[in-house]
């Protein structure tokens, strides 16, 4: 039987049992919608950049769920660490790291050395953790440094956060790589309050998504990965309307959300993604999820 409304790879899993589709729906999956390909176009460029004493780096922007964990894990997953034919370690060309919830340099440190699998003892010098973590990067022929939560360094002390954005610096200038800053808008703020710094980012910015023939175009893009037996027509401008409304354009939330639509849709046999689905999974728009959240705190 036919199902041209689903990719090859999506089709296949129709011959599997109800149990083991939701599975396969609830797992990540990567869309490369066009600005997302524009930015890892960039950070291919960034990977091969020559050595030099100021390189460049990138600061990725853009709101709470709205694709940028996503698209430095995908971009990842394109260099994966593999095992080095001339040494006794690995390569590494990426390494993902997150910034520590505030602007610890032993922390970040420590953080890298566990990612590592570097043995190390959690209260000594710092200058000594950072030397271990250079070696180790340069060891593991690193090309490239990526820091998620950027934005983190704004919960510290003025002192913290200058001292935090001098070991990016340092580290920048010792390891000639470049450094990949992820995180919300506060993030580009953090940056500029380090003139040097603030020069050597440019900033790339993943916007909210606009009701617009992209959207439409994504919303065609899920549905074809998502195997259920019966086309949904998600692009179609009543159902699309609507999906954009509940997700209030965060490609995150939209994903979510018909994760979840799709699950409903083979527990309940209708086997697609329809408006009375939508109106019985009782979902919380992400605007109302932060007011209450709020008034919690």
């Amino acid at each position: 039987m036919n199902y041209p409304h689903l990719s090859p790879k999506a089709a296949e899993q129709l011959n599997l049992d109800d149990l083991a589709r939701i599975e396969y729906i609830r797992s990540p999956r990567w869309i490369g919608y066009p600005q997302a390909q524009q930015i890892l176009t960039k950070l291919e460029d960034l990977l091969v950049f020559p050595k030099q004493n100021r390189m460049p780096n990138m600061l990725l922007v853009g709101d709470t769920n709205n694709g940028k964990t996503m698209l430095v894990s995908h971009f990842l997953r394109q260099h994966p660490a593999h095992d080095n034919p001339n040494g006794n370690g690995i390569i590494a060309p990426v390494v993902l790291i997150q910034a520590p919830p505030t602007p610890d340099e032993s922390r970040f440190y420590n953080a890298i050395l566990d990612l590592l699998f570097a043995p190390y003892k959690a209260h000594d010098r710092t200058d000594k953790k950072l030397a271990q973590v250079l070696h180790l990067l340069k060891y593991i022929n690193t090309k490239m440094l990526i820091i998620d939560e950027i934005h983190h360094i704004l919960s510290g002390s003025l002192n913290k956060q200058k001292t935090f954005l001098n070991v990016i610096k340092y580290m920048g200038n010792e390891l000639q790589i470049p450094i990949v800053g992820v995180g919300i808008k506060d993030a580009y703020r953090a940056i500029q309050t380090d003139s040097q710094l603030a020069n050597r980012f440019e900033p790339a910015v993943l916007p909210r998504w606009e009701m617009d023939k992209n959207f439409l175009r994504l919303l065609m893009s899920f549905e074809r990965m998502l195997p259920l037996k019966q086309p949904s027509n998600l692009h179609e401008i009543s159902l699309a309307t609507r999906l954009y409304s509940m997700s209030e354009g965060y490609i995150g939330e939209l994903s979510r959300l018909l994760t979840q639509v799709a699950v409903t849709a083979i527990q309940q046999k209708t086997e697609c993604s329809n408006e009375p689905i939508l109106q019985s999974i009782n979902w919380i728009l992400p605007s109302q999820r932060k007011r209450q959240l709020d008034k919690l705190l």
